[in-house]
């Protein structure tokens, strides 16, 4: 006996028991996923007509467009329409993208909701995603030989998807950040790693000597380098607004002017690039010269950024031509993010949804009308009576349970219709 119950209890572990409350707040919470990522985008026409759409869902078609293929993505309804019964790869979502499908990359596919298309779309941009690989190791989502369970977290620069666990550094909970810059981003765009220090979730601290560091405001730096003097020119290889290379200039110009000796070291420079930084930004209303001033470290790693962080970048004449020169003018753009267009999608489909029971009345006579509200009111006032028991019991409701409650019903409803009952129990 024990050694049944043992094993029973070993069964329970391995099979854990899921409520019917469990299933249908899943199931809730897949149906507004799915709006979120499917509710921006239109269902039934292709989206080329529309140019470069600023956010949709996108796929790739791996029938039509296999590895070896130039890569090419396809709208929500062309998914549907014309590579319905095709081998897809979800790609989410993607910034600035034209609708390919039936174009010059499909040697053998017409597209049946837009067919008049341009032999390709010059300004998309591609990456190994439209073949189903994904973060630094080039991997498929879900991976077969991956026996790691890991989130897969997209960035908000390059929009390519990585493993948790290949982002450098641990990722917060997902609750507490909104998205994420990857490693190769964060070196391309530099400048971020000001921003980092003051407004990252998890806040880059200044106790690792050997990372890079910011130490005179000018830009980040590897003390090491210098202070052996490896950094030949005295600048610094870092994203700068033009206004910041002119105090560069400037300061460097007094210190050919006057002698230098060696005890007028290198904390001088530093001491007269912040004022001189200071005084810089307070005239030109650079936000982002103002934090290089500050001391901060930059890390091989991603970095995580909470909501409206955006919001916080400098927007003056010399950044926004900074963020122009490295292609991310979007990071500007409120509703370029994904959680804007999940919003609209969701409020989209909350207009749209329609409820099918008042479809439904509304398409009967009054007559029909009462019997099916009738109907309706039996069944869920007997299967809330018929499942509560379970409830008071604390017993599991099986299929078979469920299968046979139907079957009771719908044999009180026959007896119900035999007789000739036209009200409402």
């Amino acid at each position: 006996m024990a050694g049944a119950e043992g094993s029973a209890g070993r069964h329970s572990e391995l099979e854990p028991v899921v409520s019917l409350v469990d299933v249908l707040e899943e199931d809730e919470e897949l149906e507004n996923e799915a709006c979120a990522v499917l509710g921006g985008s239109d269902s039934e026409k292709c989206s080329y007509s529309q140019g470069s759409v600023k956010r949709q869902a996108l796929y790739a078609c791996s029938t039509c467009t296999p590895e070896g293929e130039e890569p090419a993505g396809i709208c929500l309804a062309c998914s549907y329409e014309c590579h319905g019964s095709h081998k897809l790869f979800e790609l989410y979502t993607k910034r600035n993208f034209r609708c390919d499908c039936g174009n010059s990359k499909f040697k053998n596919l017409e597209c049946k909701l837009f067919p008049d298309k341009a032999k390709v779309n010059s300004g998309n941009k591609y990456n190994e995603n439209f073949f189903g690989l994904y973060c630094v190791c080039k991997r498929p989502y879900p991976d077969p030989e991956d026996e790691i369970p890991d989130e897969m977290i997209q960035c908000v620069v390059c929009e390519d998807w990585f493993h948790g666990r290949h982002l450098g550094a641990t990722p917060p909970e997902s609750g507490d950040f909104q998205e994420m810059v990857c490693q190769a981003c964060m070196k391309r765009c530099s400048f971020l790693w000001a921003y980092a220090a003051q407004w990252a979730v998890t806040k880059i601290s200044a106790e690792d000597d050997a990372l890079v560091r910011n130490v005179d405001g000018i830009g980040d730096q590897d003390v090491t380098k210098a202070e052996n003097g490896n950094h030949q020119d005295g600048t610094l290889k870092e994203d700068v607004p033009e206004h910041g290379k002119d105090a560069i200039k400037e300061v460097k110009a007094e210190q050919n002017n006057e002698p230098c000796t060696s005890s007028s070291s290198e904390s001088d420079l530093q001491t007269v690039f912040k004022n001189q930084s200071l005084n810089t930004e307070s005239q030109s209303g650079c936000k982002l010269l103002e934090l290089k001033a500050k001391q901060f470290i930059k890390k091989d790693t991603a970095t995580y950024w909470p909501l409206n962080w955006r919001s916080k970048l400098c927007t003056c004449q010399d950044c926004m031509k900074m963020y122009g020169d490295l292609d991310v003018l979007f990071l500007t753009d409120e509703y370029d993010t994904v959680l804007a267009y999940e919003n609209k999608g969701k409020i989209d489909q909350a207009t749209d949804r329609r409820d099918p029971l008042m479809d439904t009345l509304n398409s009967m006579n009054r007559v029909q009308q009462v019997e099916l509200i009738c109907e309706y009111n039996d069944l869920k006032t007997e299967l809330k009576d018929y499942l509560k028991r379970f409830a008071d019991e604390g017993t599991v409701v099986k299929r078979e349970d469920i299968q046979q409650f139907f079957e009771e019903f719908q044999s009180k409803k026959r007896r119900r219709v035999d007789g000739v009952q036209y009200y409402c129990s």
